[in-house]
């Protein structure tokens, strides 16, 4: 397996800041490491550069919903990708975070936080997004112990079980929806009023025994070793503090692209998501976008490798020419 350790002289001297590289890649979730898998096949000049391999997989507890592979861990998954590009030899820097990219006369150039320079004629952002957290006491406890900010990927793991819907957006509506074919209960708790589209509430008014708590505003959760078990929450109405005895938790308040160092370069929309035609070009000649941190509405897994796929085979197309 390739050695990625960056005080190693190889390794070094891959990403010498005299190397104009065909693309690099930044971010090393499912759509870089595939987009970086399918240029290297091409042959062209690819490294990738990430603060951490494998991006929200690790926010994953199981997987079983990518084809062909049965109930994996997200890190089991990030580890097989990472196992893939190695034996290609694709070139990564890890615990690389990038501050600075800019353009000049058709060269990219990307400033590490190390101080190094790389110069590239073309960059694949990939950085993902990351979910909105509650950052309340024992939610980074019973993360993937009951906690999930992924209702699509998660929800056939609470068959028969209670769970809670944190939200009041289209998502939380959409989340008590994919719910409803496995939870025994569902429960939603958000802090004002409903801002779910119209269309959406009608749906949730035909659930039976849908519990929800509007403004209300969740406190603390709860739960042993193994995972959670129940939710505290202020009724601001009353203002008197409240239990449910739940088994999940579904935190759906949204994302944060991780998009902040390009958005004077690129066009994104008010969610700060970056804009892409069906060719992963953003609106910048020579950089492309895919996965999570872009507008494409669906973040699961298989369509950010999809994207990373189509983004490399657009990018070998440009640079052949």
């Amino acid at each position: 397996m390739f050695d990625f350790n960056l005080n190693k002289s190889n390794s070094n001297s891959k990403f010498n800041s005299d190397l104009l590289w065909d693309t690099l890649i930044v971010g090393g979730g499912p759509s870089g490491l595939n987009a970086g898998l399918y240029l290297i096949r091409k042959g062209k000049n690819v490294g990738v550069l990430t603060s951490e391999i494998g991006g929200q997989l690790h926010n994953t507890s199981d997987v079983d919903n990518y084809i062909g592979l049965k109930k994996l861990k997200g890190s089991e998954l990030s580890s097989s990708f990472l196992d893939h590009v190695n034996d290609l030899e694709l070139p990564i820097m890890q615990d690389a975070t990038v501050t600075n990219i800019v353009k000049q006369k058709n060269i990219f150039l990307i400033t590490l936080e190390s101080g190094i320079v790389l110069k590239s004629k073309t960059v694949l952002f990939a950085t993902g997004g990351s979910p909105r957290k509650l950052n309340v006491s024992g939610e980074k406890t019973y993360q993937n112990k009951g906690v999930s900010y992924c209702t699509t990927c998660d929800a056939p793991f609470f068959k028969g079980k209670h769970v809670v819907v944190a939200g009041g957006g289209n998502s939380a509506a959409e989340a008590v929806i994919d719910l409803v074919p496995y939870a025994s209960k569902i429960s939603v708790i958000h802090r004002s009023q409903w801002r779910a589209d119209e269309i959406l509430l009608e749906k949730l008014k035909q659930i039976k025994d849908l519990d929800v708590h509007l403004n209300s505003q969740i406190l603390e959760i709860k739960g042993d070793n193994n995972s959670m078990r129940s939710i505290s929450f202020l009724d601001k109405n009353r203002n008197i503090e409240k239990e449910i005895n739940a088994e999940g938790l579904f935190i759906e308040i949204g994302n944060i692209p991780n998009s902040k160092i390009i958005r004077d370069l690129v066009e994104t929309n008010s969610s700060g998501e970056i804009i892409v035609n069906d060719l992963q070009e953003t609106s910048l000649i020579g950089m492309y976008a895919s996965g999570d941190v872009t507008n494409q509405p669906f973040k699961q897994i298989i369509i950010a490798t999809g994207e990373g796929a189509k983004a490399a085979l657009s990018i070998n197309k440009y640079l052949n020419k």
